[in-house]
């Protein structure tokens, strides 16, 4: 057996990572003529994945000038090859078990086509469709998920970043005096991973009220953590706390929140931003548009404005909700209103930042959790001088058909940003929306 692959990739996998061609390393790509069919029904639009198609369309066309791709072209050294195969004739064992002669089942014919033509050399069929594995599979076709990108370990981005130590009273005390303390002088660290920007609850025993600190980049330092109150709102918990911290400081340029629903993540954000906005020339907040139905930009009537009000709600809910504790929602000339009315904050669909530079705003963009991690670089990659990114998101509530909770950019993004001095991330679990919110989020 032959320790090269075929690789035969589905349309969605191209529509994820239009660079996918520089991730299988040695091994030989096919792309279904079916595939390059689909991608032209994707190319026109504002989307990321429009954006993939045409990208991916202007990368085929560029290997296809120089030789004949249907007999297969070198993607570079080191690198295997690429064929584009025509054959679109139903394998006789699809044709006789499924009776629709769909895209997908031309694939998966494809692929049967393949493995029979090189039967020392293993064919995978790499789809992030889930369904169209299964029916691979049955087929006695190898398949599986789209492997770059992907977070095998979540578990440092499930847990919440915050250390609870038992400590002496004395180094409590010496903390709370902010004396320079170390990490080692209250916790052995031993076997232990402290990454930049942690988070700490000091007590001497259980029970007793915790002293909040944390470490300031790479630091080993710990400051306590002062209790703030950003536009009115107040952290209700420990958790919110540190994430205000966070959200507040300068040296931090990119800060990740994550949780379930009513946790507070976007009303934090928000809340964080507008205490900031002196530092800034802009407030940026902006989420991903994942249609339901037919109703997507497209479909729904009005002008761009009118579209994406629908989608934009949630954001102004939680503005709202800001405006009523500062006593602002029912005042004529509202701080925030103004603010609003100049763009000063700016709610906008995520599709229309694209190849904008963003310099000297604070941007927050809210459900990152359904975002790809192509879609999560191209943003960070946006940010100019002065500029801070906070992403905020439930990494288990996701609305993308092809994204998971190892998939998703989000959890991209806090993989491989951990350990970084300019990156903080902070897990919030206790729901403040309502008791009725937090136990559903929990048992339902």
């Amino acid at each position: 057996m032959s320790t090269r692959k075929n690789f035969i990739l589905d349309t969605n996998v191209i529509l994820h990572d239009s660079e996918c061609l520089k991730k299988f390393q040695e091994n030989d790509i096919y792309i279904p003529i079916t595939v390059v069919e689909e991608l032209d029904g994707f190319k026109k639009g504002n989307e990321q994945l429009n954006y993939n198609a045409r990208q991916f369309i202007r990368t085929l066309d560029r290997f296809a000038s120089k030789e004949d791709i249907t007999k297969g072209v070198s993607l570079g050294e080191d690198m295997g090859r690429l064929y584009v195969v025509v054959d679109t004739n139903l394998d006789p064992k699809l044709h006789n078990a499924l009776v629709q002669n769909t895209p997908d089942h031309r694939i998966i014919s494809i692929a049967i086509a393949v493995a029979r033509s090189e039967p020392e050399t293993k064919t995978i069929l790499v789809s992030k469709d889930a369904n169209l594995r299964l029916k691979a599979l049955a087929f006695g076709v190898q398949a599986e998920d789209y492997k770059s990108g992907r977070v095998e370990n979540i578990h440092h981005i499930e847990q919440q970043h915050i250390w609870r130590v038992l400590t002496k009273p004395e180094v409590l005390a010496r903390v709370a005096q902010k004396e320079e303390v170390t990490i080692k002088e209250v916790m052995s660290t031993r076997g232990k991973k402290i990454l930049p920007n942690s988070c700490f609850e000091l007590r001497a025993k259980r029970g007793d009220t915790p002293l909040l600190c944390r470490t300031h980049g790479d630091s080993q330092i710990l400051k306590p953590v002062e209790f703030s109150v950003n536009a009115g709102i107040k952290p209700r918990n420990i958790e919110q706390q540190f994430a205000f911290d966070l959200l507040n400081d300068d040296a931090l340029s990119l800060v990740a929140i994550t949780g379930t629903s009513g946790t507070g993540k976007t009303l934090l954000a928000i809340a964080s931003a507008i205490e900031q906005k002196r530092k800034f020339k802009q407030i940026l907040i902006a989420r991903p548009i994942v249609s339901l139905s037919n109703k997507d930009l497209g479909f729904l009537p009005g002008g761009y404005e009118a579209k994406v009000e629908p989608y934009m709600q949630p954001i102004f809910d939680n503005i709202n909700v800001i405006k009523d504790v500062t006593g602002q929602r029912h005042g004529s000339n509202s701080e925030i209103d103004e603010l609003l009315r100049t763009r000063f904050i700016s709610v906008e669909a995520l599709a229309y930042i694209r190849g904008r530079s963003l310099s000297n705003v604070i941007c927050i963009i809210d459900e990152a959790q359904n975002l790809t991690p192509l879609e999560i670089k191209t943003i960070i990659t946006r940010a100019g001088e002065g500029t801070k990114i906070i992403f905020s998101g439930d990494i288990y509530q996701i609305d993308s058909p092809y994204l998971d909770v190892k998939s998703n950019g989000l959890s991209y993004m806090i993989d491989r940003m951990a350990g970084q001095e300019f990156f903080a991330h902070v897990h919030l679990e206790k729901g403040e929306r309502s008791l009725l919110s937090e136990k559903a989020a929990k048992l339902l």
